[in-house]
């Protein structure tokens, strides 16, 4: 089984959000040497249980202090950045990192809405517009030199030029998301930490969906999850901790520091879906049901240059 780790950055009661970001990096290190497949780090806005606004610029030295692992966003929150931007930052860290730079897309705010308000684009709206599948496809057009020749975005060099890119990830935590990654055609990670409800029917769907757009369902497919915890002493460093006890998910809802851990913290990894089948046999018995996902709804228009318009 290949285990992957999504990092919060958590900061521990009593220590400063410096130490939560030391941690980070330490945990990274051992993750590396112990041969995980993937480390990712999150996106949170002015909670201070979290010391990380910007992994983008976090995975920059966390690229350094390792040398085979995967490393990424888990991810970034879209809604909030231009797509262009986006793309521009994490070519740069291909650049460094070529092979290695996994670019995760959320869709939500991370963040209470007074934090949303103020990091938004356009304020001249009273109400913040969905324009997240919009956002997706003119990412990934970017990413991907995808823009027909007519389009005025076609022009632009998105910089630094150079051959390969990150790969796109799309996360989420309900069947929406699930449906977009299959139509798309884009590797999913499930945030099982979040609400396990409707998990094995949202990865059941994508792996059986998303086989046309030529993705392997079994390795691109994951969901996150708590894993056995971690500790670190003074004996043994290797095994750095990553701050927060496994109640941290409740300290970030009252926006305050995560509680120190009694004996151990505990991180999160990604596990393979593969691994829900072990977990449960039969059919899938919950009743949420695929909302219907069509390119339209999706966003797609001809001038994006999609197959699929």
């Amino acid at each position: 089984m290949k285990l992957s780790i999504v990092d919060q950055s958590p900061v521990p009661d009593g220590a400063m959000p410096a130490d939560a970001l030391r941690n980070t990096i330490d945990l990274a290190r051992a993750a590396d040497r112990l041969g995980y497949e993937r480390y990712w780090i999150a996106e949170h806005h002015a909670t201070p249980g979290f010391a990380s606004p910007a992994p983008e610029v976090l995975l920059a030295r966390v690229g350094v202090e390792t040398a085979g692992i995967r490393t990424g966003s888990g991810g970034v929150l879209l809604p909030h950045y231009s797509p262009l931007k986006v793309a521009e930052a994490f070519r740069v860290l291909h650049a460094l990192y070529p092979g290695r730079i996994d670019l995760g897309i959320g869709r939500a705010p991370g963040s209470s809405p007074l934090e949303a308000y103020a990091l938004r684009r356009d304020r001249d709206r009273g109400v913040a517009v969905d324009d997240f599948p919009q956002q997706l496809m003119e990412l990934l057009a970017f990413l991907r030199g995808a823009f027909p020749p007519n389009h005025p975005f076609a022009r632009i060099n998105v910089s630094p030029d150079m051959p390969g890119g990150p790969e796109v990830w799309l996360l989420g935590s309900s069947m929406w998301s699930a449906t977009a990654a299959a139509q798309v055609g884009l590797p999913y990670a499930f945030a099982h930490f979040i609400d396990p409800e409707p998990t094995r029917a949202a990865v059941e769907y994508y792996k059986s969906h998303v086989t046309a757009s030529g993705i392997s369902p079994r390795e691109r497919s994951w969901h996150s999850a708590r894993s056995a915890p971690t500790r670190r002493t003074k004996r043994s460093a290797s095994t750095p901790a990553c701050a927060c006890a496994a109640s941290s998910v409740n300290s970030v809802w009252n926006r305050g520091p995560c509680p120190r851990p009694r004996r151990r913290s505990s991180i999160w990894a990604a596990a393979p879906t593969g691994w829900l089948r072990k977990e449960a046999s039969g059919r899938v018995t919950s009743s949420a049901r695929p909302s219907r996902c069509t390119p339209r709804s999706l966003g797609w228009r001809p001038r994006l240059g999609s197959k699929n318009s």
